[in-house]
């Protein structure tokens, strides 16, 4: 008899615990017991019927350790339980879960590979190293900022509209198959590059306190923060949708907002960047009196007017025995243009005729001037061609005198036609006359001197 009654006690209890769902969790329990999931006293376990048609379960805030009882929820859709200690969570049977919110735990890891329907996650805040959202194609929003994630593959994540991974150990992230993506937060990880160019829906981007120095936009941004990086050069010419751009501390040394839409920014901000010596515009004139640095003043409305203000010193050409190279302010010695060549210093002594290029740049942009040495024992030059193409060499025709006794040149064509009157202040042609450069041809001078007879010959325009 005492046999059978242990067995029928053992079966009984057998059945209650098959129709109840164990929580050992004292605060989740509660928290069932508030949302009236569930009687009082706490007694470990919670009716199974009671929470299986269970969609939507909000115990935010309950200061709970152990989630263990979750996995009876088999109809959830959304769970949310930010600002607990959970240390650990099985969702594995859940598998019609749309929404996960666990942000503000003590999560060490997160397993969602069989939540496929998975819509929005939200796990910031917490001690993860890795996040894994691979098997979770339906995902349109991640949040996961403020962990010790090192990777994040978000390639199958097509349908992704939001991302906010900030505060992490990301070195690298590719978006290039998010192309619905919307918005992102990547600000303080270790990315050294980002290439936004294939997200043509992407309004706003904040990649700030990075080590990016190199960043690929597309057109369609309404907001970017890349403050606190190592950009040199910043375009968004082509961005005539935006209206907030911070790039403050950086190494920037070209910054082009000519966009069109400069009377629409509502922030600009470009400060600590101290190699920047001007910035593109759509009006050099307009009201920047709201922008960051207040006192910057070198507003232009192209690249090539950067390259103006980059000072370099101009030196005339000369004619002698010998030429002594002078101190420079503004510039180095060059044997060939753009930098290149030989360099040459001051003070060193020129017995050669040559050409000799000063040249002056910052990371971004250049500037530079040349002068002639003709190295005789004549008192004036007279050059016998010249080649107007722009290419910084010989583009004039240009005399030197040395005498001081050269009071005009007059410069005529083949048949007697005089095309310009050069004066003692300016014995310079660049091949125009009315505005138009003419043809590749001989043209003739004559050079009235100062006490002397006038000087006549001929020299050839090249093309």
């Amino acid at each position: 008899m005492l046999q059978k009654t242990t067995y029928l006690i053992l079966v009984l209890n057998m059945y209650v615990f098959s129709q109840n769902t164990v929580i050992p969790d004292a605060n989740f329990e509660q928290a069932l017991i508030d949302l009236g999931l569930d009687t009082a006293p706490i007694n470990g376990v919670v009716p199974t019927a009671n929470i299986a048609s269970v969609t939507n379960l909000n115990i935010e805030s309950k200061n709970i350790n152990n989630l263990t009882g979750i996995e009876d929820f088999s109809s959830l859709m959304v769970l949310e339980c930010a600002n607990n200690n959970i240390s650990s969570i099985n969702t594995s049977a859940n598998l019609n879960l749309t929404q996960l919110f666990v942000n503000n735990n003590a999560l060490t890891n997160i397993d969602i590979s069989n939540n496929s329907l998975l819509q929005i996650l939200w796990c910031d805040n917490n001690q993860l190293s890795s996040l894994n959202v691979s098997q979770n194609p339906n995902l349109i929003s991640i949040a996961c900022s403020n962990n010790n994630i090192t990777t994040l593959n978000v390639s199958n994540n097509i349908k992704l509209n939001v991302l906010v991974c900030d505060n992490n150990q990301l070195n690298t992230l590719n978006i290039t198959n998010n192309t619905t993506l919307n918005r992102l937060q990547c600000a303080g990880n270790l990315l050294t590059s980002l290439n936004v160019s294939l997200n043509t829906d992407l309004a706003f981007l904040y990649c700030n306190n990075n080590q990016i120095d190199s960043l690929s936009l597309n057109s369609r941004l309404i907001e970017i923060n890349c403050s606190f990086n190592n950009l040199t050069v910043l375009n968004v010419s082509e961005n005539n949708r935006l209206t907030q751009l911070n790039a403050s501390y950086n190494n920037l040394c070209s910054l082009n907002v000519n966009n069109g839409n400069n009377n629409n920014f509502t922030l600009v901000d470009f400060s600590e960047n101290n190699n920047l010596n001007c910035v593109v515009v759509d009006n050099p004139n307009g009201n920047h009196s709201t922008w960051n640095p207040v006192d910057f003043s070198n507003y232009v409305n192209s690249e090539n007017a950067c390259e103006d203000l980059i000072l370099v010193d101009k030196l005339p050409d000369v004619v002698g025995p010998s030429y002594t190279l002078p101190i420079l302010t503004n510039g180095n010695y060059f044997t060939e243009a753009n930098g290149n060549g030989n360099a040459l210093f001051a003070g060193q002594v020129i017995n050669n005729s040559q050409t000799i290029f000063i040249y002056n740049n910052t990371a971004c942009y250049s500037n530079q001037s040349s002068f002639y040495v003709l190295i005789t024992n004549a008192s004036f030059y007279i050059p016998k061609y010249f080649t107007p193409n722009n290419d910084n060499t010989h583009d004039t025709w240009k005399v030197i005198d040395n005498s001081g006794t050269f009071l005009s040149i007059n410069i005529y064509n083949r048949y007697g036609k005089l095309l310009k009157t050069l004066q003692p202040n300016n014995l310079e042609w660049d091949g125009t006359y009315n505005g138009n450069v003419l043809i590749s041809d001989d043209y003739w001078y004559v050079i009235n001197r100062l006490n002397n007879k006038p000087i006549k010959g001929h020299f050839t325009l090249k093309k």
